[in-house]
Parts: C-alpha cells; sequence; structure tokens
C-alpha cells in the first residue's frame, strides 16, 4: 500500500512477563508452535500492502535482530525502503543508550530523521505486542472516509486491562473521552493501532519534545483530544495483548480451540514466520498425543495432552506432559511429568521429575535450565 508506512513499537519493560523476557523482548516471545508474537503486526502489514516498515527497538533486542532478519520473510527486504531496525535514540544524544523509553513520542522523537524521510503520507502505528488478524488495508479505508485525524482500533471484547486504555465513543465512532489505566474499564478497549499522517505525526512529536510530553495516549489522545478529530474503528475479532505470563498461557491455550487457530491465521490473510526447516514430527505407535499443537521436527513416545509444542521437543517414553507450553528443543525425560508449564528454549526436564503449575499462575522455566 503506497500511501501508508508502518511504525512498530518493541520495548522491553513488561515485568509481568518474568521469565519470558530475561533473555529477549516481548516482541521475540515464540507463540503458537512456530511464531514470534511481533510476526503477528509484521503480517498484518505485509497483507495490507505496507512494504515500509520501521522497527523502534529498545532493550534485549539481540533474539529479535535474529529473527527479523533482513525483512525477507515478510517481503520486505528492499533496496529503497523495506525493514527498517530503529535503535534506541538514534539521533537524540541527549539520553544514554542504557535508559529506556517512557513513552511512545519520546521514543518517536529519538528516531525523528527516520520519520522525516517517510515516503508515504500517512503512518499506521502499532505496539509489536499484540496478536491479531486483522485488515489494516481497511482501517485505512474507513480512516480515509471519515476524514478524522486520527482513528484509533478498539474493541468492546477485551480480556486484559492492565495498563490499558478505554474510549467511549460517540455518533460516527467519534472518541468523546479517553481513559487511561482506568480502576473500572468502561467503553471500548484501545488495541494500540493508530493511523494519522505523517505531517501530523511529525508536528505532535515536535510538540510534544519542545513541551517535555512523552505519552501518545494521556499526552495526546486524552490531552489534546479536543484539539483533533480523533475517531475509533471498532474491531470484534479475536485480539490479545501479551503483558503478562497468565495473559501468555491462556491465550496460547485458546489456540486448541480450531475456530481461534482458524481465525488467526486464514489463507487470506496468512501469518508468516521465519522458516525453520525442521524434519517431520515423530509420533511413536504407542505413545498418546490428543488436542496440542505440535510443530516439526519433534519426537514423541511418551503422552501429550492439551498442549503447545514448538519444534524439536522430545517427550520420552513414560514422560506425560500436560496443559504445557514447550518451547524449541527442550526435552522431557523418561518418567517425568509436567503439568501448567511453560518451558523456555533448550530447558531440560530429568528423568523422573515431577512439575506442576496451576492454570491461574503456571510454572515459567527459564531458557537453557536443567531440572
Amino acid at each position: 500500500m503506497n500511501g501508508l508506512h508502518g511504525i512498530i513499537f518493541s520495548y522491553e519493560k513488561e515485568p509481568g512477563l518474568r521469565e519470558l523476557v530475561e533473555h529477549r523482548m516481548p516482541a521475540s516471545i515464540p507463540f503458537g508452535g512456530r511464531y514470534r508474537v511481533i510476526d503477528f503486526m509484521l503480517s498484518n502489514m505485509q497483507n495490507a500492502g505496507i512494504t515500509d516498515v520501521g522497527v523502534v527497538l529498545h532493550g534485549n533486542y539481540q533474539s529479535l535482530l535474529d529473527h527479523l532478519g533482513n525483512g525477507k520473510t515478510w517481503d520486505m527486504s528492499r533496496k529503497y525502503g523495506g525493514l527498517r531496525l530503529l535503535p534506541p535514540f538514534a539521533d537524540n544524544r541527549k539520553y544514554r543508550s542504557g535508559e529506556e523509553f517512557e513513552g511512545k513520542m519520546q521514543a518517536l522523537a529519538g528516531v525523528r530523521s527516520y520519520l522525516q524521510e517517510i515516503r508515504q503520507d500517512y503512518v499506521v502505528v502499532a505496539d509489536s505486542d499484540l496478536i491479531i488478524n486483522i485488515d489494516l488495508a481497511d482501517v485505512f479505508a474507513a480512516h480515509l472516509k471519515s476524514g478524522a485525524d486520527i482513528t484509533c482500533v478498539c474493541t468492546p471484547n477485551y480480556k486484559e486491562t492492565l495498563n490499558a486504555t478505554f474510549f467511549q465513543l460517540g455518533e460516527d465512532n467519534k472518541v468523546l473521552k479517553t481513559l487511561c489505566s482506568p480502576k473500572k474499564p468502561e467503553g471500548y478497549h484501545c488495541l494500540e493501532i493508530y493511523i494519522l499522517s505523517k505531517d501530523l505525526l511529525l508536528r505532535l512529536v515536535d510538540q510534544c519534545e519542545a513541551e517535555e510530553k512523552i505519552s501518545f495516549r494521556s499526552d495526546v489522545l486524552n490531552g489534546m483530544g479536543d484539539q483533533f478529530d480523533i475517531r475509533g474503528y471498532v474491531f470484534n475479532g479475536l485480539a490479545a495483548q501479551i503483558r503478562t505470563v497468565k495473559e501468555y498461557y491462556d491465550r496460547s491455550m485458546d489456540l486448541l480451540n480450531p475456530r481461534v487457530y482458524r481465525e488467526l491465521s486464514t489463507a487470506a490473510h496468512p501469518i508468516r514466520a521465519k522458516e525453520d526447516d525442521e524434519t517431520p514430527t515423530y509420533i511413536a505407535p504407542e505413545s498418546s498425543c490428543t488436542n496440542s499443537l505440535v510443530a516439526d521436527g519433534c519426537i514423541i513416545e511418551g503422552t501429550v495432552e492439551n498442549s503447545v509444542i514448538f519444534p524439536g521437543v522430545k517427550v520420552a517414553k513414560g514422560a506425560v506432559v500436560k496443559n504445557s507450553i514447550l518451547f524449541k528443543n527442550a526435552t522431557v525425560e523418561e518418567n517425568a511429568e509436567v503439568s501448567y508449564v511453560i518451558a523456555d528454549k533448550n530447558v531440560q526436564i530429568r528423568r523422573g521429575s515431577h512439575l506442576t503449575g496451576h492454570e491461574n499462575y503456571p510454572m515459567a522455566i527459564s531458557k537453557n535450565s536443567v531440572i
């Protein structure tokens, strides 16, 4: 889509994700047996014909860099434009490289020279921790038709409210009121996807920097809302922000419902993931594997029930895996049992071990652990 440019924010600061972000950013957390979380937003943009995307980075982003590469997976490896990785505060020397972003407007001020060079007239701004399959071309068309200054994607179907923004909508979905982190959620949950013109974005960045304002939702949507025509685009499909281990576990388990899985990855709007080139999975005749999502390259010789299994996982004879998520190359040895567990990459669960979490507080095991 020649008229629309993509900006994706990838932050490090999500303490609720605990062990899952010890070695990576939230954007690069594995999800659904074959994806990383950022794959969803990148694929949404690619499906809408967006060819130029900038990913604003900060924190422990080596894993994300390895995953994104040159953007070839999403057809964004191009001589001009394509996927651009934007390091923290790239052109703002008053910040030290070890500091953290405090808000979107501060982050955008740090990459203002990149914004200035955007070739398109409009920009879609989104977070990287959103699991969603949305037609951004339709959102853009609605934005142009309404004549709004800013269009905000929101939903009446929300499950998480941690640090969330809510809108009260009026006629023609005009935003009447913005509620930031309310104690009692009401109205439409903002999904942190916004469309506005490049010129307006630059003006907002300059104004916020001059006035030392850092937040898009508090300082722009709320603080300047009466100055602009802000409209909501109501999305009724599946959408989930990954902010805590519990949210990650619940949304992963949702994928075991075929309807949910089909909604997230459709032939019309596929979600693209980096290829692993794994061999086919082997499930032994005497094993049991039921109601589970199992990726390629696994060896299943024990029992797997209601679980999400990533490539290269080995479940030995006599081992039992229930209601769990095993990341790439995790190993469950003979006669070990795990239940309500999230095992990160290369975790080794030794013979005879018994690990049990709870559906309301799943046990998360750090990368490369031996238990």
